[in-house]
């Protein structure tokens, strides 16, 4: 059976995503084989997140050139910044059109399967499988703020204070650039009573359920968005299983996928 052909990006994607990403000239003397284009290795990018194929086995046929190719440009993009700030972009773009509300946030940070490499750990919690955990924090309305990669066996009340620092400063709105949401929300896993005065040092109420005491806080009732996030974010296949030996490479699909998320909820407005 012939493989389905994948659709193209989405112009107004494109439209975003090109700007932002580096100029690299063709040197004048021994100028070399001709950079195959960026929208289709990006394309081929897109492809690896969505299906969680292997680099080797990317299909050439669809024309996004050979997996080594994809993998180079992504490592290349990567390290010029390019997901973070497209992250961004696309935030603003949404607090613009009045779809962010920082009047809440809320954090978890499930675990996903790792195969190897950096920021792994044993899960204590897991059996002692080595593994990965994607952190988040989403508006009240579940769109992702930041995330961030830790080994498995780092418990999440330690990303509590990172996560809330990874929020970029999104602007969109006249005034100053919005950062910190006016309230969190956490499970268990963030009880401790350290970490709710380093989250008020920031200027923002902690709303974190204590152990030891029943369900029924409450908090589920809005939390929950956090958790759909989780379930979106994981949609991606690439994101299910950590494959990759470079954290910096799982990391920066875990960003993308927030970003596309992103970009869903904007194209939803339209």
């Amino acid at each position: 059976m012939a493989r389905p052909k994948p659709r193209d990006v989405d112009d107004a994607l494109w439209a975003v995503v090109e700007p932002l990403l580096p100029k690299v000239e063709r040197r004048a003397r021994h100028p070399g084989r001709k950079r195959h284009p960026d929208r289709l290795v990006f394309q081929g990018i897109l492809f690896v997140l969505h299906t969680g194929i292997s680099w080797e086995h990317l299909p050439q046929e669809l024309g996004f050139g050979s997996g080594m190719t994809c993998w180079r440009r992504l490592a290349e993009w990567t390290e010029a910044g390019v997901w973070p700030r497209l992250h961004e972009v696309l935030l603003v773009k949404l607090r613009r059109a009045d779809a962010l509300d920082f009047s809440r946030a809320a954090v978890d940070g499930p675990r996903p399967g790792a195969k190897r490499g950096a920021r792994t750990g044993r899960s204590p919690v897991d059996r002692g499988r080595s593994g990965s955990k994607h952190h988040l924090i989403t508006d009240a309305t579940g769109i992702p703020l930041a995330a961030t990669l830790t080994g498995g066996n780092r418990n999440d009340v330690t990303q509590l204070i990172p996560l809330l620092n990874a929020v970029p400063p999104v602007r969109g709105k006249r005034g100053r650039p919005r950062r910190r949401p006016d309230v969190v929300l956490g499970d268990r896993g963030y009880d401790h009573d350290k970490y709710r005065r380093l989250v008020r040092a920031l200027g923002v109420k902690p709303q974190i359920a204590r152990r030891g005491t029943e369900h029924g806080s409450g908090l589920g009732i809005q939390r929950w968005v956090v958790e759909r996030a989780f379930a979106h974010l994981h949609w991606f296949r690439r994101l299910r299983i950590r494959w990759e030996i470079r954290d910096d490479i799982h990391e920066a699909f875990l960003i993308l996928g927030c970003a596309l998320i992103c970009w869903r909820r904007l194209k939803s407005l339209r």
